[in-house]
């Protein structure tokens, strides 16, 4: 695939009246096997739709409309007033208000981290909405040591800073899960979570009340409800599961078991990586290909 597609900006309003934003990517014209339906991409918990840029473009390419959401609290979406609506339940609501915006019946859905609770949560409220489903390194359980590492730099304080300074703290938080980046990597990935201020120091992008509803105890007590929700998004829909083969938040085992009970799934490792693969990895990006290639034309 190639990944010449433009990208546009997007906005709704949530229905406790948030502005909210998503970049989108048209369908490639004149190519094969031209305009194939809808993808909607959403990100990880602190994470924004930028992570999605050269993944949405591939799928652009490939004759597939793209989406790629920030949700409430994070980037070019409004924060909000209640920190208590910062959970799965309101943002797939919110999500499910983009496409009925625009008129789209259903989608697949690429979800990163957060973005797959979020899509599981889509299959139990909307499930019309969902045809299929990349899960990319998350699922109905997440270690406990993993969430103690998350929430050692999630939602914490950081001063601004200029652009060197934000790349070493990139670089300090993630290098244990890309253990082969560089330099430019690092400058990369800090463009994509900081923003630029007027005085031209940045701060990171997204409302740190967003961690105030993560609360570990209670994942674990929702244990069930969540396999629950994997089984009913698993249910006569294709999925592709993802995992980073150094990943500390979705465990090979878990993986696996997702994977037995889910009626058509594939799990896909990704080398080399952690939490979670970037979607631009060789792997990832031959099998999410593969993936939407066998998916039925939902235009």
């Amino acid at each position: 695939m190639t990944s010449n597609a433009t990208q546009e900006d997007v906005y709704w309003h949530s229905r406790d009246g948030l502005r909210l934003h998503a970049r989108r990517y048209p369908p490639a014209t004149g190519g094969d096997p031209g305009r194939r339906g809808t993808v909607v991409c959403i990100p990880g918990l602190t994470r924004n739709a930028a992570d999605f840029d050269l993944p949405a473009r591939m799928m652009a390419s490939a004759g597939w409309q793209v989406f790629a959401v920030d949700l409430r609290g994070r980037a070019g979406s409004q924060r909000a007033p209640n920190p208590r609506s910062y959970n799965p339940r309101t943002y797939a609501d919110d999500v499910a208000g983009l496409l009925e915006s625009r008129s789209i019946p259903s989608a697949v859905f690429v979800g990163t981290s957060l973005g797959v609770l979020v899509t599981m949560t889509l299959a139990v409220r909307k499930p019309a909405l969902v045809a299929g489903a990349i899960l990319n390194d998350a699922g109905p359980e997440v270690p406990r040591e993993a969430l103690d590492r998350i929430g050692r730099y999630a939602g914490k304080p950081v001063p601004p800073m200029d652009h060197e300074a934000a790349a070493r703290y990139v670089e300090s938080i993630g290098r244990t899960s890309f253990p082969g980046y560089g330099p430019d990597d690092w400058r990369a990935m800090a463009r994509r979570m900081f923003r630029e201020r007027d005085d031209g120091l940045l701060e990171l992008d997204y409302d740190p009340a967003i961690v105030r509803t993560v609360n570990p105890w209670v994942l674990r007590l929702m244990r069930p409800l969540l396999w629950r929700a994997w089984r009913k998004l698993g249910h006569r829909r294709p999925l592709l599961v993802l995992r980073g083969a150094l990943s500390d938040v979705l465990a090979a085992d878990t993986a696996r078991r997702m994977v037995d009970v889910a009626d058509d799934a594939r799990l896909v490792e990704v080398p080399g990586v952690g939490h979670a693969p970037m979607l631009t990895e060789p792997e990832a990006c031959a099998a999410i290909a593969a993936f939407l290639a066998r998916m039925p034309s939902l235009a």
